[in-house]
């Protein structure tokens, strides 16, 4: 199937016309999410990212929906993933992750009626075997369409009127390619739109992801908007995206870790803006600082310390030294250690 162009470009600017994106009866403008993933987007990384601007819906990491209902039936503290959501401001999608429609659907009305969420999100993506093999989760669920729609079913029945979207994989495998058959499932069980990432699960993240199969998909779709996901790591990529798929919103994920301002750049690019350059190695340096001071203000200094290792290293990916600064970064234990290690690699001055 040939790819058409996603829209039409505006002569005045050159760049394709992009409006908000719907997901039922919310308005996403602009059209850029920023993508939940596992161990990353808690409280602090979303709210480094609102501090910059330009993402029209932020979600959280994947929350274990049979583990919530644990928690909620032994009146333990509801999952650390779930840390500020209440009070956080909207829009904001949870993704929930688990096999059985019952669960879900019971930890998704919790979401949209008591912690009044914009948007439960399921994933039939996550590829890591912890949730496929194990747990028959995830992107292991896209071998069983017709499971997934009964989930989907009773999710958005239970959520309703909270819009409830899909994210999935192109398939398991290069020859077990089946969104466009997956795309329609999830459209006639309800969902207010699909988000694909363009691999299988089988590719984790290797190679490069596939847009040209993303935009086939919306020959599958009769209403629901599609979002495509995978490898958009500049401003320029995201408005290629909208110029040569047809997708209705993009999705940005691991690029924009070490890198909270993409968004605002993106977002600066589709509007045909100058597109913010990236802040100075200081004003790196001060964001950096500041993510780390909101996940000890959370976890405490030395959970919040080892927390924020990871982080470190993707601030520092790029970065001359940044080989030595992982390594280094990697071993702190106390904020005075990682204060110092970041004042070694990144300068104090301009």
């Amino acid at each position: 199937m040939s790819v058409a162009k996603a829209r039409q470009i505006d002569p005045a600017n050159g760049l394709p016309a992009v409006g908000p994106l719907k997901i039922g009866p919310l308005v996403v403008d602009p059209p850029i999410l920023q993508a939940p993933m596992a161990g990353f987007t808690n409280y602090a990384y979303r709210q480094v990212v609102r501090e910059y601007g330009g993402s029209g819906l932020q979600a959280t990491e994947m929350v274990n929906a049979r583990g919530f209902v644990w928690m909620d039936r032994h009146a333990a503290e509801h999952p650390d993933r779930l840390w500020g959501v209440r009070d956080e401001p909207r829009p904001l999608a949870v993704q929930i992750w688990d096999n059985d429609p019952e669960t879900l659907a019971q930890v998704g009305a919790r979401l949209a009626t008591e912690y009044q969420v914009s948007v439960v999100d399921i994933n039939f993506g996550c590829p890591v075997k912890q949730v496929t093999e194990r747990a028959h989760s995830g992107s292991y669920l896209l071998r069983v369409p017709d499971r997934m729609g009964r989930i989907i079913e009773r999710v958005v029945e239970a959520c309703r009127p909270t819009p409830v979207t899909a994210k999935i994989r192109l398939g398991c495998t290069r020859e077990q390619i089946n969104a466009n058959e997956i795309a329609q499932v999830v459209e006639a069980a309800g969902a207010a739109a699909l988000t694909v990432h363009g691999r299988t699960a089988c590719e984790l993240f290797r190679g490069q992801a596939d847009w040209d199969r993303i935009s086939e998909i919306k020959s599958y779709l009769k209403q629901i908007p599609l979002i495509g996901n995978g490898d958009l790591d500049t401003a320029e990529k995201v408005v290629a995206a909208f110029s040569r798929y047809r997708v209705d919103g993009v999705m940005i994920a691991r690029a924009a870790l070490g890198r909270p301002w993409l968004f605002q750049q993106a977002a600066a690019a589709l509007r045909g803006a100058p597109i913010p350059p990236d802040p100075s190695p200081v004003e790196q340096r001060d964001c950096m600082l500041r993510h780390f001071a909101l996940v000890i203000e959370r976890f405490g200094e030395e959970k919040g310390t080892l927390l924020m290792r990871k982080f470190a290293c993707c601030y520092a990916q790029g970065r001359h030294g940044a080989r030595h600064f992982r390594t280094h970064v990697g071993r702190v234990n106390t904020p005075a250690e990682f204060h110092r290690v970041v004042a070694e690699y990144f300068p104090m001055d301009p």
